[in-house]
């Protein structure tokens, strides 16, 4: 947001107020002179980390009318989902203290700490430098359409898209305009599709073969002699998703990607189904050395929880205006706690994040099994290699240090080489993000300690009140 909104008294609000100007687009949310922070909720009522009562008139935006955190409804939800009961001790028949499970307009500790620990990974990640803030949205498709519509809103004169042939970003608005090919029913005539080199990674046996990129390069600059500087985005995925699962040679993506640093285009990345170790790293980009401007995320990053983010340059982000990004559910409370437990996992090293789990394993048996890897030709799409390709543990940094890796502030870092890395635009990353206030990391632990809900009331923080 660009005016940090303060007030008096509310240290605590006010921190995440700043973090979340930092970390998130003024977009994802509508304009409000308030800016409410939420620590917990019940019924009709919010309260703020400093302990102050709000009354809520819009029942979270339409949502939420039966009140916040209804006992016998969420009763009734785990045991449709077959979660086991939690033993806490509520005081009121009706109603318990606990974050809300949406919060439109608001602020929460948990989102606060989502958009913060994202960011300042991606950041921390090779090619990852310039991906500055966080769009939230509820699915790949709704995050895609974000994107381009950042992308788009730079300059409202350059108004084309280029897109890989056959692949897949979603079914809803921009986001299926861009998905398939030209001869597909619904067609957007700002779309162009270009070739994506399906015969050079048909078979397992063909990987590590030289590669020559030029047809793809000449399609690419016979697009630019038509439309010249009408062309403003190019969207690609890391490995065809529509088409079969075709993973590129690195040639091909580094050459898309040169040819956007070129002609001044926004490079965008899906990563809504390659993310979180399906190409063998944390994220694709590092997979094959890119830089993007936009990467999108997805469906791993929540394990189940149905979220997405757009991850990008602040300048990029920065061209849409108040509520363009907005929607009832981005950023919701259940969404950033999916997230948060996905990045300690990976932080830690659970089960599935390990040398890419037990479907890593699984993959590894079919391809001695079928004697993949030893030059045979057989397809290599039905065979799951998608995850753990290079068979090494997919942890964050820092699981073998005891310094957490998310510690501090990564702010002034990642500004510096964004001037230096994206030289081939004017003025580089255009947008970085503001510099943190002073003693953001300092504070980094007290706000971790709000998202967990140490904030509230110290009865509860003893285990002799409600939880």
């Amino acid at each position: 947001m660009e005016t940090r909104l303060h007030h008096p008294h509310e240290t605590s609000s006010n921190e995440a107020r700043d973090l979340v100007a930092r970390f998130e687009p003024k977009a994802l949310r509508t304009y409000t002179p308030t800016q409410a922070v939420l620590a917990r909720s019940a019924g009709i009522y919010h309260w703020t980390p400093e302990g102050r009562r709000l009354y809520d008139f819009t029942s979270g935006v339409l949502v939420s009318n039966l009140g916040h955190n209804p006992i016998r409804w969420m009763q009734r939800f785990m045991a449709y989902m077959g979660w086991p009961a939690p033993s806490l001790r509520i005081p009121s028949p009706d109603y318990f203290d606990a974050l809300p499970m949406t919060a439109y307009n608001a602020v929460t500790g948990v989102e606060v700490e989502a958009s913060r620990r994202l960011a300042e990974l991606l950041q921390s990640r090779p090619g990852g430098r310039c991906l500055q803030q966080v769009m939230w949205a509820a699915s790949g498709s709704e995050a895609i359409q974000k994107a381009l519509w950042a992308a788009l809103a730079r300059d409202h004169t350059r108004e084309m898209i280029i897109a890989t042939r056959y692949g897949f970003h979603g079914k809803k608005g921009l986001a299926g305009a861009v998905t398939g090919c030209e001869t597909d029913h619904d067609r957007d005539p700002r779309v162009r599709f270009i070739s994506f080199p399906m015969a050079e990674c048909a078979d397992v046996s063909l990987r590590g073969k030289p590669f020559d990129p030029s047809p793809y390069r000449r399609e690419l600059e016979a697009l630019y002699q038509q439309f010249g500087r009408h062309l403003s985005v190019l969207i690609t995925e890391p490995y065809l998703g529509g088409g079969g699962s075709y993973h590129p040679p690195k040639e091909y993506l580094q050459t898309l990607q040169h040819f956007c640093h070129e002609h001044d285009l926004v490079f965008l990345l899906d990563e809504v189904q390659a993310n979180f170790g399906r190409t063998g790293d944390l994220f694709a980009f590092e997979t094959y050395d890119l830089e993007p401007d936009i990467v999108v995320l997805g469906k791993g990053l929540g394990n189940g929880v149905p979220v997405a983010a757009a991850v990008g340059r602040a300048d990029l982000f920065g061209t849409l205006n108040y509520g363009e990004g907005s929607d009832t559910w981005s950023a919701n409370p259940l969404c950033c706690a999916g997230v948060l437990a996905t990045l300690d996992e990976f932080h830690r090293g659970g089960p599935g994040a390990a040398e890419g789990g037990p479907v890593r394993r699984r993959s590894a048996w079919r391809e001695r099994r079928h004697g993949l890897g030893r030059g045979d030709a057989r397809p290599c799409r039905p065979l799951g290699r998608r995850l753990g390709q290079r068979g090494r543990p997919l942890l964050l940094p820092g699981r073998r240090r005891r310094r957490h890796p998310f510690a501090g502030s990564v702010g002034e870092e990642s500004s510096a080489h964004c001037a230096a890395a994206c030289h081939h635009r004017a003025g580089g990353c255009r947008g970085d993000a503001p510099d943190a206030p002073a003693g953001d990391a300092a504070r980094s632990g007290s706000l971790e300690r709000f998202a967990a809900g140490s904030h509230t009331n110290p009865k509860r923080q003893r285990g002799t009140g409600p939880r």
